[in-house]
């Protein structure tokens, strides 16, 4: 029997390529790559990515336990702050926890101003930020830049921590934290040496003397306070007439 004159050519007239020499059953498994290879790898996905990856073999479990792997890290949710699915160390140079829902305009209500309901709302999450910008200040102290949004329970004494144990601090961003107060920006000047940007948006409790009196001090820093001097700042505890100025004091006057 004749073979076809079409066996062993492509529809454009030449031959199909062949497999090439040395090439037969080529195959790489991911753990057969070497380290500084899998932490690039890595560096390309999410946490829960990251942490999905490292429960499959030792190997990639040491690439997701390298403090190399995370030089940034950024929450949507005051949630994500209790998950397992990152590392504190001291590769970390960038931080930030961006909340945005509707429980921080909660959260931004005087403590004596809320209903039963709103405090019991706030005890779920009021000591995370705190407790978890503790564990920064005791692992991370290269960290060069902060930003925080929303996080309406977050102290001037755990900001003044953050400045004492973090002396690369350079970037400080504030956004609607409505419990730091002057208190804040005195710590700025006396310990926030190597600060070059601060931002304090949307803080109530930060006054226009203040301000005036850091931007004396730090004249060479960039310092921005879109609205906080223009707020009503927390009031002392009066009757029940004091309720109805609550939501008030989240917009500017």
């Amino acid at each position: 029997m004749s073979s076809s004159p079409e066996l062993g050519r492509s529809r454009g007239g030449g031959r199909r390529p062949g497999p090439q020499p040395g090439t037969r059953g080529l195959t790489m498994h991911i753990t057969q790559l070497n380290h500084e290879c899998l932490l690039h790898l890595f560096s390309f996905l999410d946490k829960d990515s990251r942490k999905s990856l490292a429960g499959t073999c030792s190997r990639l479990r040491a690439v997701f336990e390298d403090p190399a792997l995370w030089p940034l890290l950024h929450f949507r949710s005051l949630a994500e702050l209790t998950k397992d699915n990152f590392l504190l160390g001291p590769a970390l140079r960038s931080l930030s926890i961006c909340w945005h829902s509707s429980r921080v305009r909660v959260c931004s209500i005087e403590d004596w101003l809320k209903s039963a309901f709103q405090r019991s709302i706030c005890s779920r999450h009021e000591s995370l930020v705190n407790d978890f910008l503790l564990q920064v200040c005791d692992r991370c102290p290269n960290l060069a830049s902060v930003t925080l949004s929303g996080c309406g329970h977050v102290t001037d004494d755990c900001l003044l921590r953050l400045l004492c144990c973090c002396p690369r601090l350079r970037a400080l961003r504030l956004e609607n934290c409505a419990r730091v107060t002057n208190r804040t920006l005195a710590a700025v000047a006396a310990q926030g040496r190597a600060l070059q940007t601060l931002h304090v948006d949307f803080c109530r409790n930060v006054s226009a003397a203040g301000l005036h009196r850091l931007r004396a001090a730090c004249p060479r820093l960039a310092l921005r306070a879109e609205y906080s001097a223009a707020m009503m700042p927390d009031q002392p505890q009066r009757g029940a007439a004091a309720h109805g100025t609550a939501f008030r004091k989240l917009l500017p006057s």
